[in-house]
């Protein structure tokens, strides 16, 4: 697994004679121009050759009730260059069908088999574009599934149609709200057959003749919480497959501001299980460039240990500071109570985060707390090599609609004391309007700092970005799991990340590993107790992602910084080497009984993080995504495991050891 160097020269976007093409090196995909509302004519993977052409008639952006007839369209392309994206072009196609003017955005990355497009919307229409009184999870009878019924019901924003009748289909739906589910990914698999729905971010489906597919990514939150739903997100038929739902309504609709809707990105593959995943991934990491001094980091928050906002202050924060330097974390967050304001989440009676704003002073440090402001606790944290960050709570009132007041704090911050890193807690985007005065937010803080602030969006409670909106600003904070409430279980947190890894990077997730010597008598008789394991197992369920330490490092007793001090140290030297590959979950799911991993796969040589959870075998042949007959040299940089050499047996088997139970290793492999 490689990427090409950013040259977004290899990449076009042509219109000549009626006929526009857009690719680069990996993909090309033609429309008919059709005024501007394009129709495709064919895709093509031109890795393996393979190329289908669309039977279509009709246009594949499709508005209930608008006017399929489009005028004033106009075609315009760039080389977009950033500090905190890859160079790719830009090809912006915006027309008018009849009052409601459209404006597709097409991002084309280099080496990339996948082509996204934005979608925005402005004008006027006397449509309803989503019939409020019909849900597609409800209509079974196929009648009320024919193209027809569906343009009278709902947007569909994207179309292929495709010869061929022999089409298998893998449909993942995703779950956040991570404080109530912990079940995160449903994938439905199926031929496809006469029009059926599907819910879920990403479409797989292959042609069972060629062995070769297609894939849709829809860039919207999670299925369960997207605005103006349809009640599914895929629609196909045979070889037709269709994204509904635009995430916008006619009544969102401004005669002069664009508005975002949900986009998608649409992709072509070969190479089977690992071709189709790899092709997804390559584009996530397109998306923004992980840099290792700015999205790498091992961050300490204190509020995994429950005292909330009553012991933070300069004194202790600065002693957090001494125990992370000796435990080698490299990022200190100071979470809710750092600020005058007191929210809603306080231990202390009277905090809020309504009406943020009628306190101009809500956002400037405590001054009881840091009677000089934060300056002590940066000056102190670049002694000892940790950067800080802050925990923010975006304004919701109105909509969100103090934005700019709540990106001009985080500005700020970042100039005043250098703050790179804010975790954005509390949010809810139950609007449009809502969404995007956040984006807007969010958008400020990234253009006016040049691309140095990283936000970890949390994704835990009511209606958020989910796993694939709002991808371009940093990485995910995944989950809320204390021990105080027993719902820490160190296999649960690696089974979350497991199942994510195939489909979402890894390394954009925060995952958290506790103190295990908190309330252990709360754990009595149970076999997965935190406390059964090793500290460095618990780090070490973290490693594939970016690692969440959730306590207070002056809480932890000296064993915990004698068993996990020397692996965070070492593990940071490779850390950004690891998430420079493409990770994937290897052997079984984890279940506290299971032997589990992930693999990070480069060009010719990689990483492995293996488990072996809970189980009387000190051996396990696991399927890893190297090819069959590969030779490969494991070295082992952390953990227990030991050197040796091996062939990839069938479907790219591996024989691992360790010798005990709840034990990992991590290795390193090159291929020989």
């Amino acid at each position: 697994f490689c990427f090409p160097k950013p040259d977004a020269k290899e990449c076009l976007a042509v219109l000549e004679n009626g006929i526009l093409t857009l690719g680069n090196s990996k993909i090309s995909r033609t429309y008919n121009w059709n005024d501007g509302n394009l129709i495709t004519i064919s895709i093509k993977d031109k890795t393996s050759g393979t190329e289908w052409s669309s039977g279509a008639k009709k246009p594949d952006l499709l508005l209930p009730g608008e006017s399929e007839k489009a005028h004033d369209a106009v075609f315009t392309s760039e080389f977009v260059t950033g500090n905190d994206i890859m160079p790719h072009l830009r090809a912006e196609l915006t027309y008018f069908l009849g009052k409601v003017q459209v404006k597709r955005v097409f991002r084309i990355y280099p080496g990339c088999q996948a082509i996204a497009c934005d979608l925005y919307y402005r004008g006027e229409s006397a449509n309803t574009w989503l019939r409020p009184e019909v849900n597609m999870a409800d209509m079974s009878n196929i009648e009320k599934l024919n193209s027809s019924y569906m343009a009278t019901t709902m947007p569909v924003i994207e179309k292929l149609e495709l010869p061929g009748r022999h089409w298998e289909i893998e449909a993942v739906e995703f779950f956040d709200i991570t404080d109530r589910f912990n079940n995160l990914v449903r994938t439905v698999k199926a031929l496809s057959y006469r029009p059926a729905i599907f819910r879920g971010n990403i479409l797989f489906a292959q042609d069972k003749i060629s062995g070769n597919g297609i894939f849709m990514l829809k860039e919207a939150p999670a299925s369960n919480v997207q605005l103006a739903y349809p009640g599914c997100d895929f629609i196909s038929e045979y070889g037709a497959f269709r994204i509904s739902g635009a995430g916008i309504s006619s009544g969102d609709l401004d005669r002069n501001e664009w508005k975002r809707g949900y986009g998608f990105v649409t992709g072509i593959y070969s190479g089977g299980e690992y071709g189709k995943l790899a092709g997804l991934r390559n584009y996530q990491k397109n998306i923004r460039i992980l840099k290792p001094e700015l999205d790498e980091m091992v961050l300490m928050n204190t509020w995994g240990d429950r005292g909330q906002d009553t012991r933070i202050g300069e004194k202790f924060a600065i002693a957090e500071l001494e125990a992370g330097a000796k435990l080698g974390i490299s990022h200190f967050q100071l979470d809710d109570g750092w600020q005058t304001g007191r929210s809603s989440n306080s231990a202390f009676t009277g905090g809020s985060l309504e009406s943020i704003w009628n306190n101009p002073k809500y956002w400037e440090p405590n001054p009881d707390r840091f009677p000089e402001g934060l300056g002590n606790v940066v000056k102190r944290g670049k002694e000892l090599g940790i950067e800080i960050c802050l925990w923010f709570n975006p304004s919701k009132d109105d909509e969100n609609s103090n934005w700019e007041k709540d990106a001009d704090v985080l500005i700020d911050l970042h100039k005043k004391y250098g703050i790179r890193t804010f975790k954005i807690d509390g949010v809810n985007l139950p609007t449009k309007n809502a969404e995007l005065n956040f984006r807007k937010m969010l958008d400020k803080v990234d253009e006016v700092t040049e691309g140095q602030v990283v936000f970890n969006l949390d994704v835990t409670a009511m209606r958020r970005g989910g796993y694939h909106w709002f991808n371009e600003y940093g990485n995910l904070f995944l989950e809320n799991r204390y021990t105080d409430w027993t719902n820490y279980y160190p296999y649960t947190t690696l089974r979350n990340l497991w199942m994510l890894s195939r489909y979402v990077p890894a390394e954009k997730l925060q995952i958290e590993f506790l103190n295990k010597w908190r309330n252990t008598e709360k754990y009595t008789g149970d076999p997965f107790a935190p406390s059964l394991y090793r500290f460095d197992y618990l780090f070490a369920v973290t490693m594939a992602a970016q690692p969440l330490a959730w306590f207070e490092g002056t809480g932890l007793p000296a064993e915990a910084f004698d068993e996990a001090a020397p692996v965070i140290r070492k593990y940071r030297k490779i850390q950004h080497d690891l998430h420079s590959g493409c990770i994937l979950p290897v052997g079984e799911e984890p279940s506290g009984r299971s032997w589990t991993g992930f693999q990070s796969i480069k060009e010719r040589n990689g990483y492995f993080i293996i488990f072996r959870e809970n189980n009387e075998e000190e051996s396990r042949s696991i399927k890893t995504w190297l090819p069959s007959g590969t030779r490969i040299r494991c070295t082992p940089v952390l953990g227990s495991g030991k050197p040796f050499s091996a062939k990839a047996g069938q479907e790219g088997t591996i024989k691992f050891r360790l010798a005990s139970s709840n034990s990992y290793t991590l290795y390193s492999y090159e291929i020989l």
